[in-house]
Order: C-alpha cells, then structure tokens, then sequence
C-alpha cells in the first residue's frame, strides 16, 4: 500500500518530572531529509532522534519539534559572584570615604549591582531526559506513519480512478487510431488524383506503394500496445509493498512520451483532443505521484 509523505503528529509524554513534547511534520522530498529544532541541552540526542525517524521512514522532508520541561523543585539555583560584590562593596566605601559620607554600607547597598546573584541552572540528568524523549519520540514516528497510510488509502483511490480513466479512453484513441492509416491513404490518392488530373504515365502501383509508407508512418499500434503495458505495470506498482514514488514518477514519463507520439501522428481533431485530455488527466496524476514516499 503507498504511503504519503505529507503528514502530520504531535506526541506528549512525561517520565518523573520531565516532560516531552514531539511535533513531527512531514513534506514532498526526493530522499529522505530530517531537521531536528529542540533546546541546547537537547542537541546531544539528535543523531538517535533521526535513527529513530529514519527506521520507518525512506523519503521526504521531516521536520522534528521537541520541547522538554523539567518540573523538579530544585532545578532552579543561585549563585553568588564574591568577587563582583567585594568588588562592589569596595567602591561604595571609596565613594563614602571621599565624600565624607556618613551612614553604613549594608547588604540592600550591595544587592544594586548587577549580577551579584546569579540564577544557575541545576546539571541536568541526560539519561533521565532521554528516557522522556525516547518513547515519545517513538510514538510521534508511529503516528506519523500511520497518517502516511491513511493518506496514501486516499491517493490509491484517486490514482486508481484516474488510471482508469485513462484506460477508458485509451481504448476509444485505439478504435479510431485503427482508421488512421486507411484515411491517410486515401487523402494522398485524392491529392495526387488532383494534382496529376491531366498526367499520363504514372504509375498506380508505385503510388499505391508511397501511400502505404506513409500510412505505415501514421499507424499508432505500437505506441498504444506499450501504453497498456505501462497502465498493468502502474497498477502493479499501486500494489507493491516498496516505496513507489520514484518508480511511478518515471513511468509517468514514458506514458508522455507514448502520447507526444500518437499526437504527433493523429490524423484528425478528435484524436488530437482525446491525447490532450489524457495529457491533462496524466499531469493530475504527476502532481499527486510528488506526495508518494
């Protein structure tokens, strides 16, 4: 079953006093790129992160969001700057004693000045953080596969439909196609009849022989016999357990190619307009077969 590569997840967890939370949103990519956003002290699980992601997903642009709150009492400390406060402490005398001041210099003095206390964060532990981090992780790719799949069951049913369609129609550009030939033929006889009304000596058969190459030039079956081959092989792909989205991309091109070919060699406006409405019906499918992982 295909799968897409545009999703969506978001997953919480809190283990102990630490709590995780995973956004994981993913897009169209020819190969598979992940970009991992969290806080510094989150940098160091970024490669198992992406290992993580990487074990269920094999194309497209994945972006990862964590966010990590540590509700611990003691996490948050002070620290005082001794140097900076005796330092301090120090000029407010100088400033008293050549101002001939009077009054003490008492704490509420001292506590003025910039960063004497200094908040200080607690060395968090990183095995306790990463046994948050893990499982929700985990989960979030989980959920994110699983939309994949269920948005890949909506592109299986339009592609489907649309391949359908095209198969449909194929058959009707075949049962005109059969008449190409036949009609070029018989506008090069009628040309030439008219050209040549007053000319003696020419010869039926040589013409008869002219005319067959250039109905054999026209004729279409070739290109249609492959076109059929190409629909039974999407629809096998369709159905494939592998990543299909390369695969279908290419095959999109050779029905392309098969359908410049067949409007090179109509013969008549109808069929120039059937190849141009698959034409459109096959660049609907291009743009969905660009979300298929």
């Amino acid at each position: 079953m295909i799968k897409s590569m545009t999703a969506f997840s978001q997953v919480s967890k809190t283990c102990d006093t630490i709590t995780a939370d995973v956004t994981i949103r993913s897009y169209n990519s020819r190969h598979l790129d992940i970009a991992f956003y969290g806080p510094e002290s989150c940098q160091v699980f970024e490669e198992d992160i992406k290992k993580i992601i990487a074990k269920t997903h094999d194309r497209g642009r994945i972006e990862i969001k964590l966010f990590v709150l540590d509700d611990a009492k003691d996490l948050d400390q002070f620290e005082v700057d001794e140097a900076r406060a005796a330092s301090y402490f120090q000029a407010l005398k100088k400033i008293k004693e050549d101002l001939n001041l009077s009054g003490d210099i008492c704490l509420s003095n001292i506590l003025t000045a910039r960063n004497v206390i200094v908040p200080s964060k607690k060395e968090q532990d990183s095995k306790k953080i990463w046994k948050a981090i893990k499982p929700c992780v985990e989960t979030a790719s989980i959920d994110l596969g699983l939309m994949r799949k269920q948005e890949g069951k909506n592109l299986y049913s339009d592609l489907t439909a649309r391949i359908d369609y095209i198969e449909k129609n194929l058959k009707l550009i075949e049962r005109d196609a059969a008449k190409i030939p036949l009609n070029y033929k018989q506008r090069l006889m009628e040309r030439i009849s008219y050209l040549t009304a007053d000319a003696e000596g020419l010869d039926p058969v040589r013409i008869s022989q002219e005319a067959a190459i250039l109905a054999d030039k026209s004729d279409v079956s070739e290109e249609i016999v492959r076109l059929y081959s190409h629909i039974k092989q999407f629809r096998d792909i369709l159905d494939s357990d592998d990543s299909q989205g390369r695969k279908l991309n290419f095959l999109i091109q050779e029905f392309n190619r098969e359908f410049n070919t067949i409007g090179s060699k109509a013969g008549k406006a109808s069929l120039s307009h059937m190849v141009v409405d698959l034409k459109s019906e096959l660049e609907k499918i291009r743009e969905q077969v660009q979300n298929i992982e």
